[in-house]
């Protein structure tokens, strides 16, 4: 039976039509993006253009089949930074398309604890960001925050903010990705955001940094400080972007 790299896009309708050619085309040895792939010498591969055709197809399908609960989860797992994610969620829909419903409690199966892992990882991260953004005022009183999460999360946290934040426009920015949630009123949306589109802190801004620095330094009870159960609670990769962790970022 001949197999063949599947190349896409990098969006998550992609992946469903690579699915999609697996089962009308060739069968897929696995999924990659088009932009990172490396040829090897074992097969062939084709590069697959997004065809919305053949998304509704198999994403009705995977609702139909399979439920809708694990279309949530698939989606997630795009949403992970894993190298093979594409090849791990081809494996769970096909054997999705073989068990049913049923394939979300076979937790003892390879297939399926790898998606469950990329989910895990994916829910863990969304917490942390609802609990780690730290926001600024910025010219015409815009909230501006800066994250760096593993994973692509930005619009999991969208609807949260977006009921926070409700008079309120904001901007939370993905730095890694230059990707930005844009937030006001009770919508949002994503847009591509560089480090030079950031706007200016207001003028009282760096006064509220040092009095949220200094109350942070000055709360804490020195005799009772537990650094090693203090970055259980608040990893270390995320202190860059926090006001309080960060030494200078009381005058930026």
């Amino acid at each position: 039976m001949t197999m063949i790299d599947y190349l896409y896009d990098g969006t998550f309708e992609g992946i469903l039509t690579c699915v999609y050619h697996h089962y009308y085309t060739e069968k897929a040895s696995g999924i990659y993006r088009s932009d990172t792939y490396q040829s090897t010498l074992l097969g062939g591969c084709m590069e697959v253009e997004t065809d919305p055709v053949k998304v509704t197809t198999v994403y009705e399908a995977i609702e139909k089949k399979i439920s809708s609960f694990d279309l949530r989860r698939l989606y997630k797992a795009y949403l992970s930074n894993d190298d093979e994610k594409e090849t791990k969620m081809l494996r769970y829909i096909l054997l999705g398309f073989r068990v049913g419903s049923q394939v979300s409690s076979l937790h003892g199966n390879k297939v399926v604890f790898d998606i469950q892992s990329l989910e895990k990882k994916i829910n863990v991260e969304k917490e942390r960001m609802l609990q780690f953004v730290r926001f600024s005022v910025v010219e015409k009183d815009i909230l501006y925050g800066r994250v760096a999460p593993d994973n692509d999360v930005l619009e999991l946290i969208a609807g949260h903010f977006c009921d926070r934040y409700r008079n309120d426009p904001f901007i939370i920015h993905d730095v890694g990705r230059n990707k930005a949630l844009v937030g006001h009123g009770g919508s949002w949306y994503i847009s591509a955001f560089t480090g030079a589109d950031i706007p200016e802190i207001s003028a009282d801004e760096r006064h509220y940094r040092r009095l949220w620095k200094s109350y942070f330094e000055n709360i804490a009870i020195k005799e009772r400080m537990n650094p090693r159960c203090q970055k259980n609670f608040m990893p270390v990769r995320y202190w860059k972007h926090l006001t309080e962790m960060n030494e200078l970022s009381a005058d930026r």
